[in-house]
């Protein structure tokens, strides 16, 4: 049965396989017709052209290396896990530091920074003002967005009490909005 949508999807395979900058992943057109398909694919072209024009093969041989052999993808995929395992730990590790030194939320209400491990991915969201992550990158040359958008893959045991120190520092010591 076919509900005659059409759409786009567009997949980056990079962060997985720490093929940055190698511009792998996949674009998938679903057209209604064979007409629409090949107009669609004319435009592709045309913006593929533009953009990169040949994109390089390094990545894409690598994924089809790991890919092709059973081996290789099961330790990929136990490297992945352990990966994105370590992030939820970081990130578990990050919200009881901040609670354990009382740290309010940024922006002045009660809670207990759960969105920070409620929140799935490289990066966090951690709700920072524009001043308080200013603070955080030029005091404590902690690089983030101004957003405050920070990299949940750069914490590890190390560091992430200085984080939550500097988090701690700049939500209670900046003005908030």
């Amino acid at each position: 049965m076919t509900l005659g949508l059409e759409f786009f999807v567009a997949q980056s395979y990079s962060k997985n396989f720490g093929l940055y900058g190698e511009r792998i992943g996949a674009f998938t057109a679903v057209c209604a017709n064979e007409s629409v398909a090949t107009k669609a694919l004319s435009q592709m072209k045309l913006d593929i052209r533009a953009m990169y024009s040949n994109p390089p093969v390094h990545g894409a041989r690598i994924i089809a290396t790991v890919a092709a052999d059973p081996a290789l993808t099961q330790e990929w995929i136990v490297e992945l896990k352990g990966m994105a395992n370590r992030i939820i730990e970081m990130r578990q590790e990050l919200m009881k530091a901040l609670k354990t030194r009382g740290t309010p939320l940024p922006n002045g209400q009660a809670g207990e920074w759960t969105h920070i491990v409620n929140q799935i991915g490289m990066f966090s969201f951690t709700g920072l003002t524009v001043e308080q992550c200013e603070k955080m990158i030029g005091k404590y040359h902690i690089y983030m967005l101004t957003n405050g958008r920070i990299s949940m893959a750069g914490l590890n045991k190390g560091n992430v009490q200085y984080v939550a120190d500097a988090i701690h520092d700049a939500v209670t010591n900046t003005n908030r909005l």
